[in-house]
């Protein structure tokens, strides 16, 4: 069976001037139909005239131009134009000087060049054909051509009023297009600086340190067998963060959770730090963006403490209620600043701009005794 469903798709993906072909395949049909001869427009009151050969000629210049009238309004109302003139002034009085109509109302809407021009230049043409009118005994008068002007003007502002519109959503969608893309890529700028910033942070201490071991064999083999680790780890997370780049990739990005904070301090203790972890309460089973955010500001954190307190005690404290995760993390005031790369100042950033858009507060500041302190409230909701 033939699945008429597909129809209205494949008509849609068909050439515009395919689409336009049925009315201007309808309009000839029916100004041949003999009933309806004489009960088109009328422009001037002239005493109907019979059909003739010339009335195929102006038949086809008021209804084919109308296949292009969205490929080339221009010509299509130019040709159309021209057939109506014809028709008025032999008094055919045909249907298919409706086209007039659909080429103005085309032409206000499709066409993109010369649009005062073609205005001036109509107008400047009608004025000759209604004083031809005129001189061949219309009984019009001036309000009679006037008020036809005024209908074919609207017809001409009905189209422009339509590009208008079109014109509007057309910029609307692309500024939702613009804010999307800047969204994703500075959601992408975040998880690439919490990646990449943690490993290669711990990764450069961890080296840092490895250079004074040499005496130890059996610590330095820990050591570099930890730097290790955390290469692979930064491949793997790196892996999986490209994959949101990747447009045929069939599979969620991972995303870290609060779950895995033990595998976090227990990376930043194997890197010299020396890290007090304490959680209370259930995470979710779920793993939501309150839950991401809580890892990348623990992460964040953690990763601060190596680069400008390397040594320095580190309390992390993790508790998980009914309606909100609440993380902080301080470093003592004591210790020495690492070899890691310096920091951006986005990561902190970052993290206020995650905490707020959830609804929550952050917070990040040495406090009077020398510790410097990293605060997080994050809304999550009711847990069931």
């Amino acid at each position: 069976m033939i699945d008429v469903r597909g129809f209205p798709d494949l008509w849609r993906r068909c050439d515009v001037t395919v689409r336009d072909l049925p009315l201007a395949l309808f309009l000839v049909v029916v100004s041949l139909v003999p009933a309806l001869h004489n009960r088109g427009t009328q422009l001037g009151d002239l005493p109907t005239r019979p059909m003739d050969r010339l009335t195929v000629v102006v038949l086809a210049l008021e209804c084919l131009p109308l296949v292009v009238r969205r490929r080339w309004p221009a010509v299509c109302l130019a040709l159309v134009s021209l057939g109506f003139a014809v028709d008025q002034l032999r008094a055919y009085h045909t249907v298919a000087g409706t086209a007039l109509f659909f080429a103005l109302l085309s032409a206000g809407a499709h066409l993109d060049h010369h649009r005062r021009t073609t205005v001036v230049l109509l107008s400047a043409a009608y004025l000759p054909l209604a004083f031809t009118l005129h001189r061949q005994g219309s009984t019009e008068g001036l309000l009679g051509f006037g008020t036809f002007y005024l209908m074919l003007a609207v017809a001409w502002g009905v189209g422009a009023w339509l590009r208008l519109t079109r014109q509007a959503e057309a910029e609307r969608r692309q500024r939702v297009a613009e804010t999307t893309r800047t969204a994703e890529r500075t959601r992408i700028a975040r998880e690439l600086h919490d990646v990449v910033t943690h490993h290669v942070t711990a990764m450069v201490v961890q080296a840092e340190a490895a250079r004074y071991l040499t005496a130890a064999p059996d610590r330095l083999d820990s050591t570099l067998t930890a730097i290790t680790d955390t290469g692979r780890r930064a491949i793997t997370d790196l892996r999986h963060l490209l994959d949101l780049l990747n447009p045929d990739h069939g599979t969620e990005p991972r995303t870290p959770a609060v779950g895995e904070l033990d595998a976090l301090v227990e990376q930043t203790r194997r890197a010299g730090q020396p890290v007090e972890f304490t959680e209370e309460g259930t995470p979710a089973q779920v793993t939501g963006s309150a839950e991401v955010t809580a890892y990348r500001v623990v992460q964040e954190a953690l990763t601060n403490a190596l680069k400008y307190a390397h040594g320095s005690r580190t309390r992390v404290h993790v508790r998980h209620g009914e309606k909100e995760t609440t993380v902080e993390v301080s470093t003592d005031g004591t210790g020495t600043r690492s070899a890691s790369p310096g920091g951006s100042g986005r990561g902190l950033a970052g993290l206020r701009e995650r905490v707020d858009v959830l609804g929550g507060e952050f917070s990040a500041a040495r406090e009077v005794g020398g510790d410097f302190v990293v605060r997080a409230r994050i809304p999550t909701g009711s847990r069931p």
